[in-house]
């Protein structure tokens, strides 16, 4: 009798727990930070139970030059986030994981100085390089989430992680490759970061 009444209370408790958060929310987002120089960073994040949601988002730099540097980046992430207050309301931290198509110059390759890829490569100009690949990244989101009106919140948000890239090297101008020692792709492993910004959200319902 007693193992019956202590499952119907536990019962009941769930309900009451579901009937609180129903119907669970769902938002749209966009990062303003991209946005004025046509970047798009957009993402829904939906709301799983109190205090945990799941968002997916996507990245999207069609550059093909952006201020002389190959920019183009296609990336898709998700997110899972617990938040300490309550879903959708301050302090959260989340896991992601991401997946990139680049074809980019990096930071370190944008002086004019001299480029050797191994010691019997030809000599190239740094700036006239580039890399096009793709990239496998697993990192730690944290954020704040807070409310803006009755449907609109602001999300502050930074990502870093582990960043696994294969790519191949090759010169704007001549179409070779700078890398060409007899591999396939290069491979290189950092720890970056590689997201971040203020996402304006709009609730859906």
């Amino acid at each position: 009798m007693a193992l019956s009444i202590s499952l119907a209370s536990f019962a009941s408790g769930q309900i009451q727990d579901t009937i609180a958060i129903a119907p669970k929310k769902l938002y749209i987002k966009a990062n303003a930070l991209f946005l004025p120089v046509g970047i798009l960073n957009a993402g829904l994040e939906y709301q799983l139970n109190k205090k945990m949601t799941i968002q997916g988002d996507v990245f999207i730099s069609p550059w093909k030059s952006f201020a002389g540097k190959y920019a183009q980046v296609y990336m898709i992430g998700l997110d899972g986030r617990y938040y300490f207050d309550e879903a959708f309301k301050h302090f959260y931290v989340g896991a992601n994981i991401s997946a990139a198509r680049y074809i980019i110059q990096k930071w370190n390759y944008w002086s004019d100085g001299p480029y050797k890829y191994t010691p019997d490569s030809p000599t190239y100009i740094t700036s006239d390089l580039y890399q096009n690949g793709y990239s496998f990244i697993l990192g730690a989101t944290v954020g704040y989430q807070f409310k803006l009106s009755e449907n609109w919140n602001m999300d502050l948000f930074a990502s870093a992680g582990t960043m696994q890239s294969y790519y191949k090297g090759y010169h704007k101008t001549l179409g070779v490759r700078y890398d060409d020692d007899g591999r396939n792709w290069d491979q290189s492993g950092e720890f970056l970061p590689y997201r971040g910004g203020i996402m304006i959200s709009y609730k859906l319902r």
